[in-house]
């Protein structure tokens, strides 16, 4: 898991507080005991001496589509009761495709499963899925998201600057 500092902090609507981080990540810091237990969310002095304390940013592990990938197709959208059977049990992409998962709305649990790390898609936050890296997706509540297929970039060939005859 990649370590980053916490930068600061700031409130959504609901009153969730989240902290804005320093890899430029984002991520929820919420006391809701017994499942997450951070009492010092809720004081602005406590929040202010978590500042520069170091944090495990999931968001940092994500892969990156490359530059230069290009976009084949996009899916339909999808929503909790719509989504493939398929999506949800693991499966990979053909070799030299990528993948992007969009949420439009609510939230999608997503797996890559060797090595295994979960993440939870939002509207602010794609996933992607690397060629052949199987993966899949679980619908946590009302969700609508769609997945775009990238073509991998061709590589560059290497300039002959031998002179010619």
């Amino acid at each position: 898991m990649c370590t980053t500092i916490i930068a600061g902090f700031h409130q959504e609507r609901d009153g969730d507080w989240v902290a804005d981080l320093a890899c430029g990540h984002s991520q929820h810091v919420r006391h809701r005991p017994p499942w997450q237990d951070r009492p010092w969310v809720e004081s602005e002095a406590a929040r202010e001496a978590k500042l520069g304390a170091p944090i495990e940013c999931p968001s940092c592990e994500m892969p990156r589509v490359p530059e230069g990938a290009r976009e084949r197709r996009r899916t339909a959208s999808f929503t909790e009761v719509t989504v493939p059977s398929g999506l949800l049990h693991a499966h990979r992409t053909k070799a030299g495709v990528w993948a992007r998962i969009v949420v439009e709305a609510g939230e999608l649990e997503y797996t890559l499963e060797n090595p295994h790390r979960m993440f939870v898609l939002t509207s602010d936050s794609a996933g992607v899925a690397p060629p052949e890296a199987p993966h899949h997706v679980r619908a946590v509540g009302s969700v609508r998201f769609y997945v775009v297929f990238l073509d991998q970039p061709s590589p560059v060939p290497p300039i002959d600057e031998t002179p010619s005859p």
